[in-house]
């Protein structure tokens, strides 16, 4: 048996007034299509649901056990409604975004700062990995957006680009001989290498660009941060392959600098990935028109 939900809202609005009149105010129907639908109703069932009396309606004890099931579920479906509202309002909700620890820090967090400020009710979930975990985070529905290193090839996945990043090689004070001095790639891994340890983007693209000129780069030192990448090369244990955007305080303050090539190394684009089959959340379209 399957009855229509608007005969049970009907039912539930009578029942709790106890009149047949404020049934049809609180539904917005007339008086007539009220006592139609109970009838309906009880046609159904095969059962009365009401006594009528000349002051109202009131429960059989069919009624009452069937009131006792639609009472929750009315208040359920209240419950919900309220909640839809708050989510489009962002008043509440969550938003889940997967990125490596360094757009995080040096790119997505004042955008982060903003957007909570701006809807504090929204809880953040930040999920940290490579561009090939982010977007095995996406596909499984483990976040609700990825920023990462283009490019991506994937057709299940759409992607905006929003910024553009600078790679490069930068080196401490212990390298100071090579400070306006322009390197070979021969040149260059004739010194200690140190690269992200981990299958990032950054590190497949230097990768590559080293074969393409019959080069293989094989670091001396791996690291599982950029922040790591940044104090080795402080310290003066190798040159780093780091975003140039990155460090640019350390680059302004002079306790890095950067080794200049021969060739060019081609920018980076990040962009923000979505799955092409799901729609976006209120809080993930906001954060992303925010980041623009």
């Amino acid at each position: 048996m399957s009855n229509n939900y608007e005969l049970y809202k009907v039912f539930y609005w009578a029942a709790k007034t106890g009149s047949l009149s404020k049934a049809a105010k609180a539904v917005y129907l007339t008086q007539p299509s009220v006592s139609h639908a109970i009838k309906q109703l009880e046609d159904s069932f095969g059962l009365s649901l009401f006594h009528r009396t000349a002051k109202g309606v009131t429960l059989t004890q069919e009624g009452a056990i069937l009131y006792s099931y639609i009472e929750q579920s009315q208040v359920l479906i209240s419950l919900a409604e309220e909640k839809m509202a708050a989510l489009k309002s962002l008043d509440s909700g969550e938003l889940r975004i997967g990125g490596s620890d360094s757009l995080f820090k040096h790119y997505l967090l004042p955008y982060l700062e903003e957007f909570h400020l701006k809807y504090p009710g929204i809880k953040l979930h930040l999920n940290h990995g490579t561009t090939p975990e982010v977007m095995a985070f996406l596909k499984e529905g483990r976040i609700d957006l990825g920023v990462v290193r283009l490019p991506i090839g994937d057709p299940q996945l759409e992607v905006r680009e929003s910024m553009t990043l600078q790679d490069c090689f930068v080196a401490g004070a212990r390298y100071a001989d090579l400070k306006g001095t322009v390197l070979s790639l021969e040149e260059l891994l004739q010194h200690p290498i140190i690269l992200f340890s981990r299958n990032s983007r950054a590190r497949m693209a230097i990768t590559e660009l080293f074969q393409s000129y019959g080069r293989t780069v094989k670091p001396e030192i791996e690291v599982g941060s950029v922040d790591l990448l940044i104090e080795f090369a402080r310290k003066g244990l190798g040159i780093s392959y780091v975003s140039r955007e990155f460090v640019s305080q350390e680059l302004e303050d002079g306790s890095l600098f950067e080794i200049q090539l021969d060739v060019q190394l081609p920018p980076t684009h990040v962009g923000i990935m979505t799955m092409r089959s799901m729609p976006l959340s209120q809080a993930a379209t906001r954060f992303i028109e925010l980041v623009g």
